[in-house]
């Protein structure tokens, strides 16, 4: 049960201090609602991790009270967690028509789409939760349909803004809603929730049109095949390129399984103009000149085994990129990911093509879908909050936002930056942080959630960093005494043909240390295996400055 029976609570699951696994909770006495349901993608650090998503473990003892998700766009950070949440809680999903299509792609690999409860809404839709009452307002992003939310309550209006940037000039028509967003704020915003990914950046948002202009004029001077790599879900990305085809009579293939999946949702819904004819295969290319070829591939973060990943070692089957071919990077690195999108570059130059490449909007082939400082401070003036909570950033992100909306208005001391799990208690239009819910990372791998803990990380760690010596001990079942000398397997610690000294000596400790337990302790597997593990743990590490994982195995005969 909620700790502010007779008002209303706002947290977070995911989405604070970090980018990525945005999940955002509004609670009251007798109802939750959620906001968006994303994953954050690992980093080296976490071996064998697949996805990261939101620990939900608050949400399923009150499962009872969950009454709907709803989602503001349809990025992997913001829906990529709905199959992994289906599964403990079958909600009701309310989405755009372009989310719903990217979201039916996920739940029909899941196998969840027959039981799923998905609610079409768009920024004239009005819905209802008890005494909540919800409306939207159409924002633009870098993908299509992407909706701001106020939810109305007895407390007073909540507006949370989805990710956003004010673009006067946007591609396919999907301008924000400013005038809407002014009524809003005249009619009083009790809380605000913007994102706060570039509040570090002084300025607006480059426009859209800028990208369209650059990618045509690259299309005019390119001499042979153009390889354009982008996210799969920048439908007007993908637009620009295909306008860019037809004024130079090129035939377009789609590389990469989620590029054809989203290109695929989005003609069948409207939201991108493809030519009948334009559209060939990958196996259609080597057939044509290369000079009346354009590809558009996934692939622009480095990911190993996406299309321009496997393109740039030749390693796509059919595919070839070839000397003068000019390759675009139309989205510029996250964070973390420069090291392997460079080895990417390096890999196109060696082939011989121009690669046109570079940090945001310096190639002019990329701006970013995240309102800068100035477009942050257009959300707040207009919405003129009495609160203000930053999300969707790292600390210094949230913190930048919050001095422009002091800059802009919000009185010093209504501006909260929280932490994932962090409560945020409003009673009689007061706005309190005092109180934390359990809130975490769940690891996906494979297809196992939660099954991977620090304990597990660390095995991973440790055997990736030393490997592991595997010790085989025959002992005699009634005796209890060794009657061979032990086995040692080495994975990744030494080559044994070369460390055969080395090993002689390992054998030789684990004869002394199992022979050295009286007859009683001798009986005990546990006892055996910890002072091998101890005894030998000690010696590695002071000849070899190395941990191996030492797993001590017996066979008794």
């Amino acid at each position: 049960m909620s700790d502010n029976e007779n008002g209303l609570s706002i947290f977070a699951l995911g989405g604070l201090n970090e980018i990525g696994k945005n999940m955002y909770v509004i609670e009251s006495a007798n109802q939750i609602l959620i906001i968006d349901c994303g994953v954050k993608f690992p980093d080296e650090s976490l071996l064998g991790v697949d996805l990261i998503v939101p620990d939900i473990t608050y949400l399923v003892e009150n499962k009872n009270k969950v009454k709907a998700l709803i989602l503001t766009h349809g990025h992997e950070d913001h829906i990529g967690g709905i199959p992994f949440l289906l599964k403990k809680l079958n909600v009701p999903i309310y989405a755009t028509r372009f989310t719903l299509g990217l979201i039916e792609l996920k739940l029909k690999e899941h196998k969840l789409l027959r039981e799923a409860e998905l609610k079409e809404i768009d920024e004239n839709s009005n819905v209802s939760f008890g005494q909540v009452k919800l409306e939207f307002f159409k924002v633009n992003h870098s993908i299509p349909d992407c909706l701001g939310i106020v939810l109305h309550t007895p407390e007073g209006n909540i507006v949370h803004t989805g990710d956003f940037k004010f673009d006067l000039t946007p591609a396919g028509n999907e301008h924000s809603d400013i005038h809407k967003m002014a009524e809003i704020g005249k009619g009083g915003v009790l809380v605000l929730l913007s994102e706060s990914t570039n509040a570090e950046k002084q300025g607006s948002t480059p426009s859209e049109e800028m990208v369209g202009a650059h990618v045509e004029e690259a299309f005019l001077k390119a001499k042979q095949k153009v390889i354009l790599s982008t996210f799969a879900s920048n439908i007007s990305r993908v637009q620009q390129v295909v306008d860019a085809a037809r004024k130079t009579n090129r035939k377009l293939a789609l590389l990469g399984r989620s590029m054809m999946n989203v290109v695929a949702v989005a003609m069948e819904r409207g939201y991108i103009d493809v030519p009948d004819d334009m559209l060939i295969e990958p196996n259609e290319i080597n057939e044509m000149s290369p000079e009346k070829v354009a590809i558009v591939c996934t692939g622009s973060q480095g990911e190993q085994m996406a299309a321009l990943s496997r393109l740039s070692t030749g390693n796509f089957r059919n595919v070839e990129v070839l000397p003068e071919d000019t390759v675009i990077f139309a989205a510029g690195p996250i964070p973390g990911n420069e090291k392997s999108v460079t080895a990417i570059v390096d890999n196109l130059f060696a082939l011989g093509a121009n690669v046109i490449y570079g940090t945001g909007s310096s190639s002019g082939m990329h701006v970013s879908g995240h309102g800068y400082q100035e477009d942050l401070k257009l959300m707040l003036t207009l919405m003129k909050p009495k609160y203000f909570i930053p999300i969707h950033g790292e600390y210094r992100m949230l913190h930048h936002h919050c001095q422009l909306a002091e800059r802009v208005g919000v009185e010093m001391g209504n501006s909260l930056i929280l932490k994932n799990g962090d409560v945020v208690d409003i009673k009689n239009q007061v706005a309190r942080q005092t109180r934390k819910i359990p809130a975490g990372n769940s690891f996906v791998d494979g297809i196992g959630i939660g099954d991977v803990g620090d304990i597990v990380l660390r095995d991973r760690k440790q055997l990736s960093e030393d490997g592991m010596l595997v010790i085989v001990l025959t002992m005699n079942k009634m005796e209890k005494t060794l009657i061979t000398e032990p086995d040692t397997i080495s994975r990744g610690f030494v080559y044994a043909k070369n460390s055969e000294e080395l090993l002689h000596e390992v054998n030789k400790i684990v004869t002394k240390s199992v022979n050295e337990l009286n007859e009683s302790d001798r009986r005990e597997w546990r006892i055996i295996k910890q002072q091998i593990k101890r005894s030998l743990g000690k010696y590695l590490l002071t000849h070899t400055k190395k941990k191996p994982m030492i797993v001590p195995v017996i066979i008794e005969v």
